[in-house]
């Protein structure tokens, strides 16, 4: 593992091309390579870190063969680092993900997984903070206490059609406005990235961002849509409620079974054409979907409390998937919530958001750790090829680069072909 985690550290490291990042610092008094404290930041992110004090301690620990590998020659200080990301703007670090993923990309690592194209999913995820702007942190007040708190939100996304479920982008929500009115610079972002690849050619997101311009948007973008409806598009609801709410289970179109604990969660899938339209929907939507959720108890059998329906809506005809790749879109479009937790959890965003008291420099540490995040679940579900492997819990993988940053030698990486090392390291 020491081994194979040097090897691939160090080449997709290099697929980011940390030098094409414009250094914001003053060149009077620059005592460490912009590199080197990217490389720092990223190395501690993938160890496992939890604060920047703890990429120091991290750094003063790393091994011959890791220092050497990412020309880190020394402890890196914890007030170099914060004084970098400060003065980072987050848009600046974006290229280096989409690199990464367009790497990716060319060795064949995201192809679709039961699906015949790809399927992008965007989704918001919201980092508390004890600070606000007027730029990326959304300012709310606890009437209880008094204390006010910034919310930084963004929308991730994932390429869900992948068996790794890759991050490809992050889009910050600015303070003045909201996820329905940052979808379009969402999906536009990505798009822009990775436009001439063919990567995805359906979006997904829930019914927060669904409204006639974002639909629009999307199929004037040359993709096409699935959102999530709910009552606040009262029309285009109550045409989905009559074209398949009165189906019964038996005539689901497909049908999947989980055991989850001590229950069976039964989810059903019904498609229709829509056959109608409400005025400016007319134009692109063709398909109509709701998935029936019903809980029963493992032991009993019992039904436990009422089923749930959802309604979605496609651009996308019916017919051009089968009915178990739409519902296996449409899971896999709410486990971008797994995504999340991996982030909240094995990552600790957070509870350790690293910076909490500057909304820019927390934004970039989100930029960082989804990179992070995605070079991990590259090697997690793509470069290992045991299921066992592909199932090693995260907190365990990541604690398996901070051992192999430790122990690694200097011999195994100098035979790395990819990567040259300096005789000053």
């Amino acid at each position: 593992m020491t081994r194979r985690l040097a090897g691939y550290l160090g080449k997709r490291f290099s697929e980011t091309r940390m030098d094409l990042v414009a250094d914001p610092r003053d060149p009077r008094g620059r005592r460490w390579s912009h590199g080197a404290l990217l490389s720092g930041l990223l190395l501690g992110l993938v160890g496992g870190c939890r604060s920047l004090a703890d990429v120091e301690d991290f750094t003063e620990r790393l091994g011959s063969g890791f220092r050497a590998l990412f020309r880190i020659g020394r402890r890196i200080p914890d007030t170099t680092l914060r004084d970098l990301i400060v003065q980072t703007e987050p848009r600046s670090l974006r290229p280096m993900l989409h690199r990464v993923l367009r790497a990716a990309y060319r060795r064949g690592a995201l192809e679709p997984d039961g699906l015949p194209f790809g399927v992008l999913s965007l989704d918001g995820k919201v980092v508390t903070l004890r600070s606000t702007d007027d730029g990326y942190a959304q300012r709310q007040g606890d009437a209880d206490s008094g204390e006010v708190r910034g919310l930084l939100r963004t929308v991730t996304a994932t390429l869900t059609s992948s068996r790794a479920r890759p991050c490809i982008d992050v889009t910050p929500v600015l303070a003045s406005t909201n996820e329905m009115g940052t979808f379009q610079t969402a999906l536009g972002n990505a798009l822009d990235a990775y436009g001439s690849l063919d990567l995805f050619r359906l979006v997904t997101y829930d019914a927060g961002a669904c409204s006639l311009d974002n639909a629009a948007f999307a199929r004037s973008r040359g993709v096409h849509y699935l959102l999530g409806l709910k009552s606040v598009q009262p029309t285009l609801y109550r045409e989905a409620s009559l074209w398949l709410g009165s189906r019964a289970a038996g005539a689901a179109d497909a049908e999947t079974e989980d055991i989850v604990g001590k229950k069976r969660v039964v989810r059903r899938l019904y498609l229709g054409a829509a056959v109608s339209a409400p005025e400016g929907w007319e134009s692109h939507l063709r398909a109509v979907l709701r998935v029936q959720t019903v809980t029963y108890d493992l032991e009993s059998g019992n039904q436990l409390g009422d089923e749930e329906n959802r309604y979605f809506v496609s651009s996308l005809a019916s017919d051009r998937l089968r009915p178990e790749q739409w519902l296996l879109v449409i899971r896999r479009h709410w486990g971008i919530e797994t995504s999340h937790q991996i982030l909240d959890d094995a990552f600790a965003e957070d509870a350790h958001p690293w910076i909490v008291e500057h909304p820019r420099a927390a934004l970039v540490m989100v930029v960082l750790r989804r990179l992070a995040y995605t070079l991990m679940t590259l090697f997690r579900s793509v470069t290992q090829r045991s299921e066992r492997r592909r199932e090693r819990p995260w907190k365990r993988l990541l604690d398996d680069v901070r051992q192999a940053s430790w122990v690694a030698p200097r011999a195994w990486v100098a035979s790395l072909r990819h990567h040259h090392i300096p005789s000053n390291c």
